[in-house]
Order: C-alpha cells, then structure tokens, then sequence
C-alpha cells in the first residue's frame, strides 16, 4: 500500500452519529482533510403518509399532510388546501386567503430564524444561535396567539379557516414584527461584518447560476445564486397577486449569500405582512365544501420556506383521495450539497449541508424506481 492510498479515507456520518441529529447515512471520501466525493442514503423513517393519505377522507388527510414537517406545517395544509379546493371547484374567501397569507409568512420568519440559529450553530457561532432562536420566541408566541399552537396550527379548513383575527391580535402581530424587524438589522450586520463569522461562509459552498439552475436547487438556496425563481411571483396563489413580494437575489452564490437572502427575505414578509393587516377584506371564513369530489387531477406548487414545495392530488369522485403525492424543496436541494463539498475542506461539510435548510423528515416518503 503506497503513502497516497494510506492518506484517503471514507467518513461515515450518520444514521447514528452525535454530528448529525437526523437519521441519514452520508459518507464522504476525504485526501487529508480535503472532501473528494459524497454520498447520501435517505429512508430510515419512512412514515407512509402519501399511503396513509389514500385510507383517510379529504378532511382528515389536511391533518395528516401537516404533519410532514414541523416547521413549515401550516404551507404543506395551504398547499393541500388550495390543491382540493381547485378540484372541486371551490374558493375560499378573500378574509381567509389574507389570513392564509400572514400565517404562511409568519411561518416563514419562524423557519428561517431557525435556520439562522443552527446555520451559526455550525459555524461555532453559538451567540448568534441563542440569539436568534430567543427571537423566534417572538413569532412562535403570535402563532400560538392567533391559532393556539406552536407548531401545527391547523388554521386551515378545506373552503376557509377556523380562527379570524381580532383587532387586538392584529395589533399584537404589527407589534411582533416590528420587533423582529429591529432585531434582523442586528442580525444581517454581524453575518455582513464580523470577521470571524465571514471566514466561515464567504466563499465556502459557492454554488453559480448555471450549477443552481442545472442542479434544479429552489428556494433561498437557489436565489442566493442568482437563479430567479419564486412560486410567489411566478405564479401567485392566495393574495400574492394583490399583496406581491420582491425576488430577493444575490450573484454571490456562497454561505454568506444564503444568510444574507433569509434575512432579506424576512424583511419582505414583514412588509407583507403589515399590507395585510392594514387591509384586511371583510367577509365570512369559509365556504360550503362538498364530502365527495368530483374525478379528477391536479396540480398545485407554492413556495415554502425552503423552496419549491408540489402537490399532486387526484380523485376518483369518492369521499377521499385515490392519491396524494407531494415533492418537498429539500430533495432537489440536496444535490446541491453532494456536489458543493467536493474540494472543501472537511470541516466545512456541516456548514455547506445546514446551508441549504435541510429537512430529513421531509425526504423520507420518497420512491425510487431503477429500471434493470
């Protein structure tokens, strides 16, 4: 064995592993400390909702979609919602959709204060982690304030909503974001200006236009690296048409870029957001939605924190689901992550992996079929 073949390894990372808290298997094949070649394997926890879904009417199948991430929960219900709703035909109010709209961007907020949180958690930059997630507490508490929990909501009814807003909980919302507006001042200058934390991203995991786009990277991910894409403009569902966001964008393409593009992006759901509490339409939650569904398909994309999130529904005119198939932004996200390390240095692996948002959870319904 010769002094080259001695000096090439293979680091295993997970399914059990204290560096990684999500079951997945990643190994990465290092010279020294430089990362030659990755790989990923998904599918420890396969929980079965898309089948699930098929065994559950229209209504309870809301529930169980919510229930495919934590953190992004009530875009998988609007997602759901709006797909259903186009199948049969029906829409809910405008009141509703406003509603819809503030809760998916205060949603928003949450996941990626979140991230911001475990993204500075990587890099060793634990003041920024507690920080933030301090902060998070923030818009959790309005969560909690407007629909009564922190995590699923369950706002969403198919043709409307349970909860209205309240003067008073408006008023609590524009005060909380305000708040938060103050406090991601703070954040964007120390990702733009502390030197030690600079060293860290820029430069590290740069991806370019052309990589994000060949790749078919979404969401923040994909916009730090110029790629012009947002299923908010692009095509607009619940208000966005009437209450529009601005495409964030950098050309920068590394870590640094995607920290500066959360952040940039927060500050368009606060606006957003206070749009639509000045303006709130008048009128009932929801409307009468029918038990069966006539047959048929359907297509419905919208943009969750993390990217591009596809819904899939069809029915065959019964009183539930013949198939619910749903794409999440993390998988084409994590192509992204395979390629970006090659070259880096291995301690920058955690750094380029928690800069794409990863969602484990996520991944696991997924299907792959190998022809022989």
């Amino acid at each position: 064995m010769t002094i080259e073949q001695k000096e090439k390894f293979v680091i295993p990372i997970g399914p059990q592993h204290p560096a990684l808290k999500e079951p997945a298997h990643f190994e990465f094949s290092v010279e020294g400390e430089t990362v030659t070649s990755a790989s990923v394997r998904f599918g420890y926890v396969h929980r079965g909702i898309e089948k699930g879904a098929e065994n559950r009417n229209w209504a309870q199948t809301l529930y169980l979609v919510e229930r495919i991430c934590g953190i992004c929960s009530n875009i998988h219900s609007t997602t759901y919602a709006l797909a259903v709703e186009k199948l049969a035909g029906v829409e809910a109010p405008p009141r509703a959709q406003a509603i819809r709209q503030i809760l998916v961007e205060l949603e928003r907020i949450h996941s990626h204060m979140l991230w911001a949180g475990v993204g500075a958690h990587e890099a060793g930059f634990d003041t920024l982690f507690m920080y933030s997630w301090r902060d998070r507490e923030t818009v959790m508490d309005l969560l909690e304030t407007t629909t009564g929990n922190r995590v699923n909501y369950s706002s969403n009814v198919l043709g409307g909503v349970k909860y209205d807003f309240t003067p008073q909980q408006l008023e609590a919302i524009l005060k909380g974001v305000d708040y938060l507006e103050e406090r991601l001042h703070y954040y964007m200058k120390i990702v733009t200006t502390d030197e030690a934390f600079s060293k860290r991203t820029r430069g590290v995991g740069h991806m370019s236009t052309e990589e994000a786009d060949a790749l078919g990277v979404t969401g923040p991910t994909a916009r730090a690296s110029g790629v012009t894409r947002d299923m908010r403009v692009d095509d607009p569902y619940l208000l966005y048409d009437k209450f529009p966001v601005t495409i964030v964008l950098s050309q920068e393409g590394d870590l640094q870029a995607r920290f500066v593009v959360r952040i940039q992006e927060l500050f368009e759901s606060i606006r957003v957001i206070r749009e639509l509490a000045h303006h709130m339409p008048e009128g009932e939650l929801t409307v009468r939605f029918p038990r069966r569904i006539p047959e048929g398909e359907t297509v419905l994309e919208t943009e969750a924190p993390r990217g591009n999130l596809f819904y899939f529904i069809k029915s065959d005119g019964s009183d539930r689901p013949y198939r619910v198939k749903v794409r999440t932004p993390s998988l084409r996200n994590f192509t992204s992550v395979l390629v970006g390390v090659i070259n880096h240095q291995l301690a920058d692996v955690p750094m380029i992996l928690a800069g794409i948002d990863p969602c484990f959870s996520c991944n696991d319904r997924s299907v792959v079929f190998r022809r022989a």
